[in-house]
């Protein structure tokens, strides 16, 4: 069956010229879906096709701003930055690909899937925002002139300290693991008032063994405590240069810095929004640069690093980091119920991270690689199976262990499911205990 997007009520903002738009882009979308697997006949009629998508999602964009600035919306310049973003940067980069690949069936479905599930995600957060039913997620980012002068900064001094070639990948960094990584938090205030300034670095591990480590000349693929302070002096200097282009920040001076576990870096994002969340990509492996509001910065749970207890928490920060040998495992259902359920069930014994979709699982696996992918059989869009299809088309990915995720167990379903090339089937009624004992089994 071919894939669709569905209208639901979900989707409905209320706003009756907003709503007719989504739903006419959605049937666009889906008359694509329904011409791309012809592919020698359709490849016409996809260019075509895209080409009236494009144009058309752009006059809905013109003409959704026209509203907003109708109704004195106060979060529209954000709300155009979004726009302008995925006008500017998401589908010149899916154009580009499609004519490299020559509107290839793949690339049409890479397409497809992105702007589709750009157009899902904005309407049910961003476009909500507009009725008051939820707030923007970015609402509190910094003005994009001075979000580019940062990254222009950032990207100088990656070459200039660290010899690394870099460039920014995302401008809406949310927080996602990738890899094997140092989350490294520093506090700065100053003397006249209260506020404070809460910037996390985050470095995959590699980034720190291949740059201040080779000066350093260690030669072991492993932090250690030397190279670990080193780092944190390096980091220190690196966020002092990025602050001393900026005078409205240039009085503050460092009160507390702390290494946090994963989970306490991520909590931040769950309860704080950003003012600038970029992730970089580089040589040596992925680097993000993170600011937080001063207001946001309550009840610090984590230990300050200070001349007395700088080496022991150093030591036990790296204790801790290597005693983090879970199998990673990443569950991907568009059902939260499902994701939230088999977390729960191997959370205490496995180190577990979740997708909601096709999409995302890709984007997670590229970050953070799993030892073992459970994967939805059957999803909107970019189902199990397109997924699939990708990870084995792409050597890094292609001895990826994935199991399908499914409801249906007759002969017929299970031998259609078994002739993907997946690692097996796990039925999703099974009672907790034997799902846990499948797993179990499969390590």
């Amino acid at each position: 069956m071919e894939n669709q997007l569905i209208w639901k009520d979900e989707f409905n903002t209320g706003i009756k010229i907003i709503d007719d738009e989504h739903q006419r882009l959605f049937r666009i979308i889906n008359k694509l879906f329904t011409l791309k697997g012809e592919e020698a006949k359709s490849r016409r009629a996809c260019q075509e096709g895209i080409k009236y998508f494009k144009s058309h999602a752009l006059k809905h964009f013109e003409d959704e701003e026209k509203y907003m600035e109708l109704i004195c919306y106060e979060n529209i310049k954000m709300h155009k930055r979004l726009h302008q973003d995925f006008r500017e940067n998401s589908l010149p980069a899916l154009e580009k690909e499609l004519l490299r690949e020559n509107y290839s069936l793949t690339a049409v479905e890479h397409f497809l899937a992105v702007c589709a599930g750009w157009l899902i995600g904005h309407t049910l957060t961003e476009d909500m925002a507009i009725t008051g039913k939820t707030t923007s997620k970015w609402a509190e980012l910094l003005p994009q002139e001075e979000l580019v002068a940062i990254e222009k900064v950032i990207l100088e001094l990656l070459k200039n300290m660290f010899q690394l070639n870099a460039q920014v990948i995302s401008n809406a960094y949310d927080g996602e693991k990738f890899g094997k990584g140092v989350y490294y938090r520093l506090v700065y205030s100053r003397e006249q008032d209260d506020k404070k300034w809460e910037i996390l670095l985050v470095f995959e591990d590699s980034i720190l063994i291949n740059t201040v480590g080779k000066l350093m000349g260690v030669k072991s693929d492993k932090l250690d405590i030397m190279l670990l302070n080193a780092v944190r002096y390096t980091a220190c200097q690196f966020v002092r240069h990025v602050m001393n282009h900026y005078p409205s920040i240039h009085s503050y001076n460092m009160t507390e810095e702390n290494l946090l576990t994963y989970e306490q870096f991520h909590d931040i994002f769950e309860k704080k929004k950003p003012q600038v969340s970029l992730l970089f990509s580089t040589d040596e492996g992925y680097f993000s640069y993170c600011v937080f509001a001063p207001h946001l910065l309550e009840n610090s749970f984590w230990i300050p690093l200070n001349v007395s207890n700088a080496v022991a928490e150093v030591e036990k920060y790296l204790m801790e980091k290597e005693k983090n040998t879970k199998r990673k495992i990443l569950i991907v259902d568009d059902s939260i119920t499902i994701r939230q359920r088999i977390k729960r069930l191997l959370s205490e014994d496995y180190d577990v991270s979740d997708a909601s979709s096709g999409m995302a699982a890709i984007r997670s696996i590229t970050l953070d690689r799993p030892d073992l992918v459970l994967l939805d059989y059957e999803m909107p869009i970019c189902d199990g199976v397109h997924v699939l299809e990708m990870l084995r088309s792409e050597k890094d990915f292609a001895d990826i262990p994935v199991i399908f995720l499914t409801c249906k167990d007759d002969k017929e379903s299970v031998k259609k499911v078994l002739s993907l090339k997946a690692d097996g089937y796990l039925l999703k009624y099974l009672n907790p205990i034997d799902i846990k004992k499948r797993i179990d089994n499969f390590f």
